[in-house]
């Protein structure tokens, strides 16, 4: 696989490779052509090497006897970011350390498949960096990301959309999805809007009043 830096632009979202199932070379060849910055969480350094990529920053706790250093004649150069704090996963350390950089959007792959704590964690986590960071967790079957109040976007007809919120969300209209939701309440744990879709070609609108609402663009 190509590495990345095709596109140096602040602008793009940079790119965070996590740790769990990896996905399509094709999507990560993607991911990787327009990202600035590449950053990849520990040991999962391994894997993304034999593929050939040329990553920035290797962060981590780097516990179990994970030796950072052994990488940097692999990759020059190399930033070296050890993060030991216990109370955070090393994806919201990811997030910490792109906010203190200044950027202002990054995808994220490789975050999902694998353990199922550490899939649920990565999801819900990008909750907590809503007014901070845009975040967009992607694999070989979804798309997922925060909503803001409004959104709008164009969806060919059929289009698999999940509601799914993070605690209690309430006040939430659409427009243009097959099962309709007029001033409804999600509620993680007893009623999301999964497996919802999209009625015809055009505009789906979604709004919610209040409360963390997810969209998943899902496919098979």
């Amino acid at each position: 696989m190509s590495s990345h830096h095709i596109v140096r632009d602040d602008q793009e979202p940079a790119l965070i490779i996590a740790n769990g199932a990896s996905c399509s070379e094709e999507l990560l060849g993607q991911l990787l052509e327009w990202s600035p910055l590449v950053i990849v969480l520990d040991s999962a350094i391994n894997r993304v090497l034999e593929l050939g990529i040329k990553v920035d920053v290797l962060l981590g706790d780097f516990d179990r006897g994970f030796d950072p250093e052994h990488y940097l004649e692999k990759q020059y150069p190399l930033e070296i970011v050890h993060t030991p704090n216990q109370d955070k996963t090393d994806l919201e350390k990811a997030f910490d350390y792109l906010v203190a950089k200044g950027h202002k959007a990054v995808n994220v792959t490789w975050a999902t498949g694998k353990r199922a704590d550490h899939t649920i964690t990565n999801i819900t986590s990008i909750v907590k960096f809503r007014n901070k960071l845009k975040i967009v967790l992607l694999d070989d079957h979804s798309k997922i990301f925060l909503l803001p109040p409004t959104y709008e976007k164009w969806y060919p007809k059929n289009t698999t959309l999940s509601l799914i919120p993070i605690g209690k969300v309430n006040g939430i209209h659409s427009k243009n999805l097959f099962y309709p939701l007029n001033d409804d309440e999600l509620t993680i744990g007893y009623r999301t809007g999964s497996s919802n879709h999209v009625a015809e070609d055009g505009i789906v609108s979604i709004e919610h009043k209040e409360g963390d609402l997810l969209l998943m663009e899902c496919w098979d």
